[in-house]
């Protein structure tokens, strides 16, 4: 299906000549520019290997090639990809699927510039308020003063006085002269008009409750004043300001004051600090808050460790701290102080209002509260027993001071439309944006805003329309998912409007729901359309239909794959004979079974209200395949990873996770003996970790080694052909095959080590042959060709222990690969085999998968399915947080969560099985699945 790329214009392709790194064949690919492409294919087939390993590479280079000498020196060679030539190549961007900031003072605010345009706003137009009156607060100018008096009649007559202010080192007479010095010629004491020669010559020296001002004018506005009038009663109330130190009264002949004037940024006895970009900014310590220093969390007692179960009143013992014969004193005293202000003691902690839980922590002139307490134990920790218990409730804590905002509270004063920043910055975005579209402003202050409200306003539309309409500007991003981490970038992307670029997109649709395509894919569009080559390794059948060219890379994954199956449009595909061209035309298809499932027991949250789920009951049928569905931000991860895999752990006396608030977790606890939350993090915590040692089967392949006659004559055990341990790795690279070279502030580089090759072991080692291969070549072998190898030789054992792998759909995946080059999807699937190759003798155990079916084709997802009945087939029960319709399309129960994300989720929209779901017309999943299930 490759074509001849030689005759084709650079300016209109971009040319690939030759790709042959990893598993590709020496293909030649031709990407027409400006548009929206789709790179699909079976996982493992050399999807991303053409994207990212030698288009985006190769992009790199190039940029790392057109600096100066100075700077490439501190980043060193990149090595050219291995490909004849690419022609046409545009300026690269990859969004991958990772969250790029582990910084906890990053957010989706600082992260998208949203809140650098937001600080600006704030600086630019922000009014400061007084907290005490909620008046406004300015600065008096020279000119205010003016333009008061001009609103008095003609001939009205004024005196411009002070309150005297005599320095310390001075008398009161040596000031006077001073004074006399300067041109002054009267005070004012107690309301009397005096000459300062006269005080001078009777040696006068007032008495501390005499009020003293010194008058700096005398000003009658005449019938028509003229400039030079109002130049000199300018120079005069500067020379006031100066002498009064930015404090000056206007007062009637009479000597009664009309008004005070002040250009020192105060008022009712508060001196404010004017508003600039700093003083909005938690990254600097003039705007951070002091107590967390602007990360928003503080080492400090942890609420929920010290109220563990909030469905508890504090006559019931919620106070967990207060257990005991010696602490019970507290709970006791504190329910006589409770009487005192009508406390509700039998009331659930949860439902108590804001007040309620004020008096409890911080109390009154009569109760300490539970600071107070904890102040105890802290005064007493030169006595284990106290030092135990405080470190018992101490964790990660909101700042009390800021309450998680980061900014310091003086922040609060200044407010746009009656909404300080730090209100702002916890609305979710589709709020915000509604915020900053009613938005009122005066002429001056619109004119000043307009090119900062359109900036805001674009880059809050980009996120609304890739689907995360749900989070807050100060959400952290070390906390999001990576799907939603990309599509961040992506609209941060957008916002800087680049043109002429080419955009690497991994599988951007992870985690949206089927609703949320549309609107993203319009994303795609508008991003194309600003003059951009948009690349997407995708498997989205949505976004595949609205492509303007498809490359599906086959034919199947690894050894068998890596060529070009098919290149062109969506309609073309359809009629094309390959395994995504068959799926999408419906030769192929993923079955829906003809019989689900019947629960027949139920695990059952009660009360779900943690983030912002609305106090739901939620039961979950056992021994079957149980999908939580719902669109992103509606609470499915927040009910399953936060509320009911850390009750189980409780359950199961596992102890180290907080449960999310809820009233408790009943059912049929004893079908299950343990719980597995399988999510998308790497395999094992070193990058030496691979699919072979998380599945137990190179301890086979080890000791296969160690019994052949050579390993015998050089005295090797087993332990030599480990990379774990140093005995038989290499030491130049303890086993890991490379050396990282740190890149200053590009990504880190990973360079094959020059004293293995890249093998991981030395060479004595290596010498050692099993069936003319070395444990290197072994670890070197796919999956696929590992099984055929060792059943050639009748290895049953290993064998058995790595066709789980094959089975989810694993075969191209090397033995030794290292974790850290597996996506999260296929760290997922290995984690899924090495429970396949427990078989019968697994306990009882209750799966959950985060999404697993990320990064698979259709014809992956067919094997994934499969793979999760056999767990069922098994006696294990299987839930799956998922929006892939064609899982949701197999599942035996449905839990749809929504109806929308954030605010307006967290509802139990719809239960059943799939035909239950689709008659539910608030469901966007039923209303979705409907075209899968007719």
């Amino acid at each position: 299906m490759e074509k001849d790329i030689s005759k084709l214009d650079p300016k209109k392709y971009i040319l690939i000549k030759g790709a042959k790194l990893h598993n590709l064949k020496n293909i030649d690919v031709a990407i027409p520019k400006n548009k929206l492409i789709v790179i699909t294919g079976m996982s493992g087939s050399g999807k991303s290997t053409l994207a990212f390993d030698t288009l985006y590479a190769e992009g790199q280079r190039r940029y790392v090639e057109s600096l100066s000498s100075y700077a490439r020196q501190f980043l060193g060679k990149l090595n050219k990809p291995q490909v004849d030539y690419i022609h046409g190549i545009a300026p690269a961007i990859a969004i991958q699927q990772k969250v790029n900031s582990t910084n906890p003072r990053s957010t989706v605010g600082t992260s998208t510039e949203i809140y650098d345009y937001l600080k600006l706003l704030y600086a630019r137009i922000g009014k400061t308020y007084s907290p005490i009156t909620g008046e406004l607060v300015q600065k008096d100018s020279v000119t205010d003063v003016i333009d008061f008096m001009k609103t008095y009649p003609a001939e009205s007559k004024f005196i411009l006085g002070i309150d005297l202010i005599i320095p310390e080192e001075r008398t009161f007479v040596e000031h006077l002269s001073i004074l006399q010095q300067q041109g002054f010629t009267r005070l004012s004491i107690d309301g009397n008009q005096v000459k300062i020669e006269d005080l001078i010559s009777f040696n006068f020296d007032p008495q501390p409750d005499n009020k003293v001002s010194l008058l700096i004018d005398r000003i009658s506005i005449p019938q028509e004043a003229e400039d030079s009038f109002f130049h000199r009663l300018a120079d005069s109330i500067e020379t006031a300001f100066f002498e009064g130190k930015g404090n000056i009264k206007l007062l009637h002949v009479d000597e009664k004051v009309i008004k005070n004037f002040s250009n020192k940024f105060e008022a009712d006895g508060m001196i404010f600090n004017e508003p600039n970009t700093h003083f909005f900014s938690f990254n600097n310590p003039y705007g951070a808050c002091p107590t967390c220093e602007g990360y928003g969390k503080i080492i400090g007692i942890d609420e929920d460790l010290v109220i563990p179960n909030k469905s508890l009143s504090i006559y019931e013992d919620a106070i967990a701290a207060w257990k005991g014969d010696k602490m019970s004193e507290w709970k006791n005293f504190f329910l006589k102080a409770a009487t005192k202000v009508d406390f509700p003691i039998h009331k659930p902690y949860y439902e108590l209002s804001e007040d309620q839980k004020d008096f409890l922590w911080r109390g009154n002139s009569s109760w300490e509260g539970l600071d107070g307490f904890f102040k105890m134990v802290e005064q007493n920790t030169y006595k284990i027993q106290y030092r135990v218990m405080l470190s018992r409730y101490r964790g990660k804590t909101i700042c009390p001071t800021c309450k998680g905002r980061r900014l310091r509270l003086e922040t609060n004063y200044v407010k746009i439309n009656d909404k300080a920043i730090s209100e702002l910055v916890d609305l979710p975005l589709n709020e915000l944006n509604e915020f900053f579209q009613s938005i009122v402003f005066s002429d001056f202050d619109r004119q000043v805003a307009n090119r900062i409200i359109y900036e805001i306003g674009s880059r809050l539309q980009f996120l609304l329309d890739v689907g995360l309409d749900y989070l807050s500007l100060n959400r952290a991003s070390n906390t999001l998912s990576g799907g939603e981490s990309q599509r961040i970038n992506l609209a941060t992307s957008l916002g800087s409007s680049l043109v002429g670029s080419m955009y690497i997109l991994d599988e951007p649709s992870i985690g949206l729901h089927s609703k949320d395509t549309e609107r993203f894919v319009t994303i795609l569009h508008r991003l194309r359309d600003l003059g951009n080559t948009v690349i997407v390794v995708e498997h989205d059948e949505d976004i595949m239909k609205a492509a303007d060219y498809i490359i599906d890379i086959g034919p199947e994954a690894g050894t068998n794959g890596g060529e070009v199956v098919f290149q062109g449009t969506y309609e073309e595909l359809l009629k094309a004979d390959t395994l995504t061209g068959k799926y999408l035309n419906q030769k192929l298809e993923i079955e829906i079974p003809n019989k689900r499932i019947k629960p027949k027991n139920f695990l059952k949250i009660i009360g779900a209200r943690e983030n912002n789920l609305k106090n739901i009951d939620v039961k979950f049928p056992l021994n079957m395949l149980t999908v939580i569905t719902g669109v992103s931000g509606s609470g499915k991860s927040t009910l399953m990873k936060d509320i009911l895999t850390p009750a189980l752990e409780r359950h199961f006396e596992i102890y180290g996770n907080r449960i999310g608030e809820s009233d408790g977790l009943i059912g049929d606890l004893a079908q299950l003996k343990g719980i597995e939350l399988i999510d998308q993090n790497p395999i094992g915590k070193s990058s030496r970790s691979n699919p072979v040692t998380y599945v137990k089967a190179y301890d086979d392949i080890r000791n296969l080694f160690a019994v052949q006659k050579a390993s015998k004559l050089n005295g090797f055990q087993a332990k030599h052909f480990s990379f774990n341990v140093d005995g038989g790795r290499c030491d130049a690279c303890k086993g890991e095959g490379t050396i990282t070279i740190e890149m200053q502030f590009m990504a880190d580089v990973d360079l094959v080590c020059e004293e293995c090759n890249g093998d991981r072991f030395k060479k004595s080692v290596l010498e050692i042959k099993y069936q003319d291969l070395s444990i290197s070549d072994v670890l070197n072998l796919t999956i696929d060709e590992a099984i055929e190898f060792f059943n050639t030789h009748a290895q049953k054992k290993i064998v058995d222990k790595l066709k789980p792998l094959q089975d989810v759909g694993l075969g191209y995946v090397k033995l030794g690969q290292s974790s850290s080059t597996l996506s999260g999807g296929e760290a997922q699937r290995v984690k899924l085999a090495y429970f396949l190759t427990k078989g019968e003798t697994a306990d009882k155990t209750l799966f959950i998968f985060d999404e697993p079916s990320t990064g698979l084709h259709f014809h992956d997802i067919k094997k994934l399915i499969k793979a999760l009945r056999a767990l069922i087939d098994l006696g294990h029960s299987v839930f799956v947080i998922e929006h892939n319709m064609d899982i949701i399309k197999v599942a035996d129960w449905i839990i749809d969560l929504g109806p929308e994300g954030g605010k307006h989720g967290g509802k139990l929209v719809a239960e059943g099985t799939p035909e239950d779901i689709i008659k539910i017309k608030e469901s966007f999943t039923g209303q979705f699945l409907k075209e899968k299930l007719i």
